[in-house]
């Protein structure tokens, strides 16, 4: 690709972007929701095991007492 022209380059690219096939409105409405549900139900996971370890070293720290 070293060297070659710019005209033909943009061609290329102009050609390859009449390729893509953009998402409908609905589409990308549903895989938002979807993002966001995940995240949160991520989110709700880290913050569950986070806590039960934070018991845990709680227990383990009171033995030493």
């Amino acid at each position: 690709m070293a060297g070659a022209n710019p005209l033909q380059f943009v061609q290329q690219v102009r050609a390859e972007a009449a390729k893509v096939v953009w998402p409908t409105r609905k589409e990308t409405i549903v895989t938002t929701i979807m993002v966001f549900v995940m995240a949160t139900l991520a989110a709700i996971l880290f913050f569950t095991v986070d806590q039960i370890i934070a018991l845990g070293i709680d227990q383990i720290f009171r033995l030493g007492l």
